[in-house]
């Protein structure tokens, strides 16, 4: 498994140096400290910063200054990881690290290729990570179509990271939203056959409603007309149900979301599983009777307030479904539930914590990721959306416009837990301020130098067969750098279920490369190279300046057709994690 072999080799310089100075009575700490890097505001300050002397100073009784002094003094390996090694007031150890050192990330680049960034953090535990959950009521929206973002890239950092994980749909196909859709779609039936129909005040009103009645209407003929209005309500319903549902399907699958299971809540109702997990909370006291409904103890585990789960007319609520779905996810045998709700479901985590602790596990075996709405914007106006009315742009239509790589990551620009306006005509510009196009470009531009590269007969080398001693550039290890800090801004997203630090990541990692493009040479003059955007070629000789004339020699060609070697690695391997692809041309 890969890591990042500079900071590990930092932070094990620093921690040698503290149990050295414990070691000979410099410093009196009982336990080390954890320790962490920082960057420094200034490249000039150097790679890294440390705040430990500063931690330390208290307890140690003496000035940051003296403390920092001691660690440096006790710094064993300082000769072989650090070119310079200060120390700024009040305490702070700024390290220079060795150029060898840096350079060793691009060979272990090289080693892993595709396994760059992995980590063995999960050690095979299991998670079961539920998202989506839409019911099947009508097709996806773009709301839906964020949560499904965000759930994928969190199950695929998790697995990178050496979790054992599952995706699993639970499909809401029991309850009052199920009725109404069947009222809604057996209205329309019947006005379609000319019948007077009285709809539903909250039904379903969008267009799709009448598609699906028109449907039903071509398997079942007129039969429904004189059939008991609640037995052609249930039949409405059941093909409604199959026929949305496999829209949904159809809809995830076009925008690249596979999930291992899907799960009926109707199948809990069926076998009896509410009822039976119902009586085992009553036997150990956990429910109780009150003005004719069933409640749950939840306040007892931290709820604000006990949770009814059968209601006065004797229907469940939909907690009781919950409690049992959750009873069954526990009952699995994993180490870890993971649940994407919308950030309107808020207030509900309480009373799940509550469950799962009610079952006996700690409250912690759950973790909620809330995701707010989406709004979606064209020409600078919002686009107003009503699922009950019907006045609603689907998932399905935000990927065939823009495209589902596009989607994507605009799904997971920001914190899933803060609201993201989404504006579709950038998400269709072929242009820098388009953050996907400028990402996937970076990995397209490479492919072209390739391309270029084979045309004139210069081959691509590995790092292990250039020299990359002569990569001496600020910018090239700046690059470098950029490229050292991905596994650990894998493992940091995986920790915390936050893809969005990744994709600022590839837009940093993007502008890196194109930055260093457009200002340095990677190959030398020719009469004619291939056009940026691989469609044709231009004259390239006479744009060059002196400086950049000079600096091409075959070795550096070499030594940064290299490093561009592993920069497209970690472009694809980051933009794997996300679920989007990474193209050769653009």
């Amino acid at each position: 498994m890969s890591r990042d072999i500079v900071q590990e080799k930092v932070i094990d310089a620093l921690q040698d140096a503290l149990q050295q100075a414990k070691r000979r009575g410099q410093l009196k700490i009982e336990a080390l400290p954890s320790v962490t890097l920082d960057q420094p505001k200034r490249p000039e300050w150097g790679d890294f910063a440390n705040t430990v002397a500063m931690t330390l100073a208290s307890s140690e009784q003496r000035a940051p200054h003296d403390v920092a002094q001691i660690i440096l003094e006790n710094m064993a390996q300082r000769e072989a990881i650090f070119d310079r090694v200060e120390i700024a007031r009040p305490g702070f150890l700024n390290m220079t690290v060795k150029r060898d050192l840096w350079l060793q990330v691009l060979s272990e680049i090289e080693a892993q290729g595709e396994a760059y960034g992995r980590a063995d953090l999960g050690k095979g535990r299991r998670v079961l990570i539920e998202y989506v959950s839409a019911n099947p009521t009508g097709p996806l929206h773009v709301g839906h179509g964020r949560g499904a973002a965000v759930g994928q890239a969190m199950a695929r950092l998790l697995a990178a990271v050496g979790f054992d994980v599952v995706q699993e749909y639970y499909v809401n196909d029991a309850g009052r939203q199920m009725k109404l859709l069947g009222t809604s779609v057996y209205a329309r039936y019947l006005e379609q056959n000319g019948r007077a129909a009285t709809f539903p005040e909250e039904g379903y009103h969008g267009a799709y409603i009448a598609a699906v009645a028109a449907h039903v209407q071509e398997r079942v003929g007129t039969t429904l007309l004189d059939a008991p209005p609640e037995q052609a309500e249930q039949r409405c319903r059941d093909l409604a149900q199959e026929e949305l549902l496999g829209l949904i399907r159809k809809d995830l699958q076009a925008f690249g979301i596979e999930f291992d299971a899907w799960f009926s809540e109707a199948s809990l109702m069926s076998s009896g599983a509410v009822r039976q997990v119902l009586d085992d909370l009553t036997q150990r006291g956990l429910l109780f009777e009150q003005d004719g409904a069933l409640w749950f103890r939840s306040s007892s585990f931290g709820d604000e307030k006990d949770r009814v789960v059968r209601k006065q007319e004797g229907d469940y609520t939909y907690l009781a479904s919950d409690i049992a779905y959750h009873r069954d996810k526990l009952m699995r045998g994993y180490d870890l539930l993971i649940d994407v709700w919308g950030a309107d479901h808020h207030g509900y985590i309480p009373r799940m914590e509550a469950v799962v602790q009610a079952f006996g596990y700690p409250k912690d075996r759950l973790r909620v990721v809330l995701v707010q709405m989406v709004s979606l914007m064209r020409a600078g106006q919002k686009v107003e959306m009503s699922k009950r009315a019907g006045e609603f742009i689907t998932l399905r239509e935000v990927v065939d416009e823009v495209g589902a790589d596009a989607a994507k990551f605009f799904f997971l620009m920001r914190r899933s837990d803060t609201h993201l306006d989404f504006d579709l005509d950038l998400a269709k510009q072929r242009s820098a301020d388009n953050p996907v196009y400028y990402v996937q470009y970076a990995h397209a531009r490479i492919a072209s130098l390739y391309r270029v590269a084979e045309a004139r007969g210069i081959r691509v080398p590995k790092p292990s067969e250039a020299d990359l001693s002569l990569l001496t550039d600020a910018d090239e290890f700046g690059l470098i750098r950029k490229l050292a800090a991905y596994p650990s801004v894998v493992r940091a997203s995986a920790e915390a279920l936050e893809p969005h630090r990744l994709t600022f990541y590839l837009q940093e990692l993007a502008g890196l490369l194109h930055t260093f493009y457009y200002k340095h040479r990677i190959m030398p003059p020719a009469v004619e190279a291939e056009a940026p955007d691989g469609q044709g070629f231009v004259t390239d000789a006479a744009a060059l300046s002196v400086r950049q004339r000079e600096e091409m020699t075959p070795g550096l060609t070499a030594a940064r057709l290299a490093l561009m070697r592993e920069v497209q690695q970690v472009l694809r391997n980051g933009l794997a994690l996300l679920g989007l692809s990474a193209p050769d041309r653009m």
